[in-house]
């Protein structure tokens, strides 16, 4: 599964927000960018997994696209988008399992009928009594 980060390559540019010097003249700012169409590692089925699931973080030439500035360091935010990206992919290509639906207790069917004999019982001795002469 990991071993797609081959195919990964970066871009930098310089951070946003506060830092001074070090932002104004570094690029600690990483990019990192995969095309889904193009790896090898993955079947044509994952691929379509894939890019279905993570279609808004997909580009229109069809790179996904994870950035990261978390960090001062411009090695430390490679990792970081790399690592970023392979959790995303792993997620994406785990199915949900299947629900099983749950059977109703017998108990707990026999309470609500008990229940409903109750009232209706209540029921039937508020009613005034009639006459079978």
């Amino acid at each position: 599964m990991s071993d797609f980060i081959a195919e990964v390559f970066f871009k930098t540019a310089r951070s946003g927000g506060s830092g001074g010097q070090n932002v104004n003249k570094v690029e600690t700012m990483a990019e990192a960018l995969w095309l889904v169409a193009e790896s090898r590692f993955f079947t044509d089925e994952e691929k379509a997994t894939i890019q279905d699931k993570l279609q808004n973080k997909i580009n229109k030439e069809g790179y996904l696209a994870v950035k990261s500035q978390e960090s001062r360091s411009q090695l430390e935010n490679k990792a970081i988008a790399l690592q970023k990206m392979q959790d995303m992919v792993a997620k994406s290509l785990t199915k949900p399992k299947k629900r099983k639906p749950t059977r109703i207790p017998k108990a707990v069917k026999e309470k609500r009928l008990a229940g409903k004999k109750k009232d209706s019982l209540k029921k039937e001795l508020r009613r005034p009594p009639t006459s079978d002469q």
